[in-house]
């Protein structure tokens, strides 16, 4: 078993303050240099050689088993993955989840011969139709959960041999850092399934028939959770429900939804976002923030609530000429000294006492004291106290993004 410290996480930049928020969240520490930024997406052969390079870099040949962050398994699950650790210093080994239903979400992974532990790979499914599910189903075949226990040295041979391209992007001296801006630039989008596993010969499936859930869809969600006595599942909110059944709901506390003869849906309301959908048709989420993203709208990218070095903001409201934030600073931690061109800001202080600096000069602020920033001018919010700095900020302007900060210090190293 490994220890917290020789965890992994391969991410983004918009993430990266996020994934550290949400381990400390759950009481875990793990080096921050153990979380892995990728300059840009290019599905998950990159992504995993981005971080089975570090392991290798740090801790020399070594077995790693590679997770996605939203699948959910119970000790039994994990235990039969770690039994297949010595089927992993020969095979690239991969596992596969017994059906429980002929899923049109996943690909399907289908069994060979067998081994000590496992069995040979003859084939990889992608996601079928129903009648196609229906078929692998009765042949054995197994669901593809994405998850693997590779050997760096097998691993880097198999590479090597199958994708020289992405072998050779990563092939850098260990005692030298990479350039990941310069590495991802020129690498193709591909993922670990098509760049290697449905191309080695060395590829072996151990099968899961335990507890095991992709969290991929708010159906997937629904499965989950507990259900009232309708068989619906809801979060937080207060509600009012007559003759509805099974569906899943979500909104803020505080706010009453109401369903009446609604069945087999999904309601998920949140301050940037409402979703009105049947649960069998939840997986049609990613299209709508394809074409968010494909408009260049900046929800796609960020929630309400973002997560900083420094702590985390919330976004309580905003149109294009004003946003309203709560601020949350964690004990002595700074923001970047910075100006803004297009916006004045307002700051008042909810519990704590706030450090401010403004063009040079710094002042301490308690709970209810306030202070105005105008544009233009260089400004600074720290926390010097011992508990966590809360402050509503008003920002007023031509322009409120997030785009509209000149950085001139910044203990985080960001630009």
């Amino acid at each position: 078993m490994s220890e917290i410290s020789e965890i992994f996480v391969v991410t983004n930049e918009s993430q990266k303050f996020f994934v550290i928020g949400q381990i400390k969240e759950l009481e875990y520490e793990i080096p921050t240099d153990n979380v892995l930024i990728e300059s840009e997406g290019k599905n998950t052969l990159p992504a995993i050689c981005f971080g089975m390079r570090e392991i290798d870099r740090r801790f020399g040949r070594s077995i790693v088993g590679v997770f996605s962050s939203d699948h959910i398994l119970d000790k039994n699950a994990m235990e039969t993955i770690i039994s297949a650790e010595n089927l992993a210093s020969d095979h690239l080994v991969t596992f596969g989840i017994v059906p429980t239903s002929p899923h049109t979400g996943y690909g399907y992974v289908k069994p060979a011969e067998g081994l000590d532990i496992g069995y040979k790979v003859s084939d990889f499914m992608e996601k079928p139709g129903f009648e196609d599910a229906k078929k692998y189903i009765k042949e054995g075949c197994l669901w593809n959960s994405g998850m693997f226990l590779f050997d760096t040295d097998i691993f880097f041979a198999e590479l090597k041999y199958h994708a020289p391209d992405v072998f050779e992007a990563f092939d850098i001296p260990s005692d030298m850092s990479l350039d990941i801006k310069n590495v991802y630039k020129n690498l193709p989008s591909v993922s670990i399934d098509y760049g290697i596993m449905e191309k080695s010969n060395r590829v072996a499936v151990v099968k899961l028939d335990h507890k095991w859930s992709d969290l991929g869809n708010f159906d997937a969600l629904y499965d989950e959770n507990e259900k009232d006595e309708q068989g619906n599942v809801v979060y937080d909110c207060d509600n009012v429900l007559i003759d509805s059944t099974d569906n899943l709901i979500y909104s803020k506390p505080n706010k009453i939804v109401s369903l009446i003869d609604v069945n087999d849906m999904v309601v998920v309301d949140t301050p940037d976002a409402l979703l009105i959908c049947p649960r069998k048709s939840s997986l049609k989420v990613k299209d709508v923030v394809t074409a968010l993203k494909d408009a260049n709208d900046e929800r796609a990218q960020f929630q309400q609530t973002v997560y900083r070095p420094w702590g985390s903001y919330t976004i309580l409201e905003s149109s294009e000429r004003h946003k309203i934030k709560n601020i949350m600073v964690m004990p002595g931690r700074t923001l970047s000294l910075q100006m803004h061109h297009h916006r004045s800001e307002h700051w008042v202080v909810v519990k704590g006492m706030a450090c401010v600096q403004v063009n040079g000069k710094q002042q301490f602020l308690r709970q209810g004291e306030s202070t105005f920033i105008r544009s233009g001018e260089k400004h600074r919010l720290s926390n010097h106290g011992k508990i966590p700095l809360e402050i509503i900020e008003v920002q007023l302007g031509e322009r409120v993004d997030e785009d509209d900060i000149v950085r001139f210090d910044d203990e985080y190293g960001r630009a």
